[in-house]
């Protein structure tokens, strides 16, 4: 809670780390603040992971398999946007932690697919409830129809950045 009121403290229209091309247009302000919140909002939300032995990358590999079912290593790397190194450096990094599993693929012998161990659910589940509902206290100044607008919003730009 301390750490949102922190973040909290810079409201829109002041002029706290904002980009030195300030306008009075719209959405060259929503880009500007933009600018500004996304590392400040990242930085905040990682903190939060850390506390709770996490990172932001190997939580988006148990989301992806938790939501989509078992991976493979491609997808995985294709998903994060990142090397193939880096993906087999999180995979034997949760493998270690006895959060995944490596089962061959069941048609393609130069595959590997990953899974969620049994483990993944009664350790990881606790931790990413009370790390989400840290996340919504940020927003818990902001009425019902402003959330739903926001996440509206949110769902379009990131339709568009999809392609």
């Amino acid at each position: 809670m301390k750490r949102v009121k922190a973040v909290s403290r810079v409201k829109a229209g002041e002029n706290a780390s904002v980009s030195p091309c300030i306008s009075t247009l719209p959405r060259h302000r929503m880009v500007e603040l933009l600018w500004s919140f996304t590392p400040a909002y990242q930085r905040w939300s990682e903190s939060l992971l850390v506390e709770k032995g996490l990172s932001p990358q190997r939580l988006r590999i148990l989301s992806s398999i938790h939501e989509r079912g078992p991976r493979i290593m491609s997808d995985l790397k294709k998903e994060l946007g990142v090397t193939a190194t880096n993906v087999t450096a999180l995979v034997d990094s949760l493998e270690k932690d006895g959060l995944v599993v490596r089962r061959r693929h069941p048609t393609d012998r130069r595959a590997t697919v990953i899974e969620l161990s049994d483990k993944v659910m009664t350790q990881l589940s606790p931790r990413c409830t009370e790390y989400k509902e840290q996340v919504a206290e940020l927003f818990s100044d902001l009425s019902d129809n402003e959330c739903k607008a926001f996440v509206k919003t949110l769902e379009k730009l990131w339709s568009r950045l999809q392609g």
